[in-house]
C-alpha cells in the first residue's frame, strides 16, 4: 500500500518536473533564436557588411582605475587590427556622455582612440553595488550581475563578448542565450584559495568581519558558503573560449578554479611605462623634504590604513633635528560616495596619528600632476596584501621612484623581482618592517638609490603597452576564427 501511494505520488511529480523542463529548455532556446533575430537584422556599415560588434561589459568604465586602463588599450588595440569591428562598451556611468568617458580615458591615461566607440548604458549598476548586500556579498553581486548583463544583452547582442571587469556570472549568459563568443579579463579572481584559508584560519581581515572569526559555528558556516560559491565561480568562468589573466597570482587561482588551461592565457595589463621614461634618472640633489608617494585607487583592500600607520612610526622613531623632512603623498581616485568616505576615515586617521601635515591627499588628478609627483618622490609606496598585478607599483618604477610594495602576489611574483641579478625594490608585510624599509632605503646613499631606480626601470619594458597588444591580440584570436 505504501509502495502504490509513494508510485502514485511520485511519478505525477516526475512528470511534471520533466514538462517543466522541456518548457524551460524551449523558452531559453526561443529567447536565443529572438536575440539572434534581433542580431541579424542590425544595421549593416557602409559598405553593406555588417560590422562585427566586439562588447565590452565594464559598467565602471569612468572610474580612471588599472582596470579602465586595460579597457580602453583592449579596445585601442582592436581598432589597428581589425577594420571591420564596432566596439562597444556597457556601463553604468549615466552621469557622464561617451564623449565625455573617451575624452576623460585621453586624459587620465594619454589613450587616444582610433574610431568612435558605441556605448550602451545600463539602468541597473546599483545591482552589482556591494553596499546593496551587507551579507552574502559575493553571491548577491554575482547574481546581481546575471539580470545587469540581461539588460545588457536585451540592449545589444553582440558577436564577440569580453568581460573586462570580473562579472564571470555573466559568461554562460552571453554564451548560451546570446549565441556569442566569449571571453574575459581576469584582474582578480572573485574567490581565492586565500580567501578559503582566511576564513578557516579565522583571520579578521577587511572582508572577514571579527564577529565571524571569533565564531567557529559562523566560520564553518562562511566556510561552506565559500565552498559552494567556488563551485558556482568554476563552473560560469569554465564556459570561456579565451581567459586572459593579469599575473602569475591570478593564473594559479584561475587555473585551480576553472581549469580551462588550455585557453588561458597571461597577458600583462598595459602599465604607460612610456610616459615614465622622460623623467630624467640622475643622483638626487640634497633636498630639505623627501616624499614617499602612493598610487591607489582609495578602495579598502588597498590599506591605506597601514601606509599611514607605517609612515607614523617611521616619523616617531627619526632621530630628533634629523634632516631631511618627510611628506607622504596619497594619489588616487574615487569612484563614489562610499570612496570618499574613506578618505575622510583616513583624514582622521592622520589627525589621531598627529601626522596629518605631513600627509597629502590628491584625489582624481590629471595625469601630468601624478607623473609631476613621482617625478619628484624618493619612495613609491603599495601595501594592498595579495594585490593581483599592481600597475600603480610598475608606473612608480618607470618613474624612477624606489619602490616598496606587499611581499605577496603580483608585486611578489611578477614585478619587484631580479632583473639581470639586480634588486628592483623592496617588499615588506606590516607596519614595522615597512617603517624600517623605508627607514633603510632613506640611509642609503643617493649612488645606491641610482642604481636601484635604474634597474628597476630597465626591467618594466616588460609591461609596456606594445607588449600588451601583442600578447592580448595572440589571445584573443581564437574569437575572431
Amino acid at each position: 500500500a505504501c509502495f502504490r501511494l509513494l508510485c502514485s505520488l511520485l511519478l505525477p511529480a516526475l512528470f511534471l518536473s520533466g514538462i517543466l523542463c522541456i518548457c524551460l529548455v524551449v523558452l531559453l532556446w526561443g529567447v536565443r533564436l529572438w536575440i539572434q533575430r534581433k542580431k541579424q537584422l542590425s544595421s549593416a556599415g557602409r559598405d553593406g557588411k555588417r560590422p562585427l560588434l566586439v562588447a565590452f561589459f565594464h559598467p565602471y568604465c569612468n572610474a580612471g582605475g588599472g582596470g579602465e586602463r586595460v579597457l580602453w588599450c583592449a579596445i585601442r588595440t582592436l581598432q589597428k587590427k581589425y577594420r571591420n569591428v564596432t566596439c562597444v562598451v556597457y556601463t553604468g556611468d549615466r552621469d557622464a556622455t561617451g564623449e565625455e568617458i573617451v575624452e576623460g580615458a585621453f586624459r587620465r591615461f594619454n589613450i587616444k582612440l582610433i574610431h568612435p566607440v558605441k556605448f550602451v548604458f545600463l539602468e541597473k549598476r546599483f545591482l552589482v553595488e556591494a553596499s546593496l548586500y551587507p551579507h552574502f556579498t559575493l553571491l548577491g553581486q554575482s547574481l546581481g550581475s546575471v539580470f545587469l548583463g540581461w539588460e545588457a544583452l536585451l540592449k545589444c547582442a553582440p558577436d564577440i563578448y569580453i568581460d573586462s571587469m570580473g562579472y564571470a556570472f555573466t559568461i554562460p549568459l552571453f554564451k548560451y542565450l546570446g549565441g556569442c563568443r566569449v571571453g574575459c579579463y581576469v584582474h582578480y579572481p572573485t574567490i581565492s584559495t586565500d580567501m578559503l584559508s582566511v576564513v578557516r584560519n579565522q583571520d579578521t581581515r577587511f572582508n572577514n568581519a571579527a564577529f565571524i572569526t571569533s565564531s567557529p559555528l559562523f566560520s564553518k558556516f562562511k566556510l561552506a558558503y565559500y565552498y559552494f560559491f567556488a563551485f558556482m565561480y568554476g563552473l560560469v568562468g569554465s564556459c570561456s573560449d579565451v581567459v586572459m589573466v593579469n599575473s602569475s597570482w591570478t593564473l594559479n587561482h584561475i587555473l585551480s578554479l576553472w581549469r580551462v588551461g588550455a585557453c588561458t592565457s597571461v597577458v600583462y595589463p598595459p602599465c604607460d611605462v612610456q610616459a615614465f621614461l622622460d623623467i630624467p634618472l640622475e643622483v638626487e640633489k640634497s633636498t630639505s623634504e623627501y616624499s614617499i608617494v602612493s598610487v591607489s585607487q582609495f578602495r579598502p583592500e588597498k590599506d591605506h590604513p597601514l601606509q599611514i600607520r607605517a609612515f607614523a612610526k617611521l616619523l616617531k622613531e627619526k632621530r630628533v633635528g634629523q634632516q631631511p623632512s618627510l611628506k607622504l603623498i596619497l594619489i588616487g581616485g574615487c569612484r563614489n560616495q562610499q570612496d570618499e568616505e574613506r578618505v575622510n576615515n583616513l583624514k582622521r586617521l592622520c589627525e589621531e596619528l598627529g601626522v596629518s601635515d605631513d600627509v597629502v591627499f590628491r584625489i582624481n588628478i590629471p595625469f601630468e600632476e601624478l607623473k609631476r609627483h613621482l617625478a619628484e618622490a624618493t619612495i613609491g609606496l603599495h601595501t594592498m596584501w595579495n594585490e593581483h598585478f599592481g600597475i600603480g607599483v610598475v608606473e612608480c618604477m618607470a618613474a624612477g621612484t624606489v619602490i616598496l610594495a606587499h611581499n605577496s602576489g603580483g608585486p611578489k611574483l611578477d614585478i619587484v623581482v631580479r632583473h639581470e641579478g639586480r634588486v628592483t625594490g623592496f617588499l615588506a608585510e606590516d607596519e614595522d618592517s615597512y617603517a624600517e624599509t623605508m627607514a633603510y632605503i632613506f640611509s642609503l646613499s643617493p649612488e645606491k638609490r641610482l642604481e636601484i631606480r635604474e634597474s628597476a626601470r630597465r626591467s618594466v619594458h616588460r609591461f609596456s603597452d606594445q607588449h600588451f597588444e601583442d600578447t592580448f591580440l595572440l589571445s584573443v584570436e581564437p574569437l575572431f576564427k
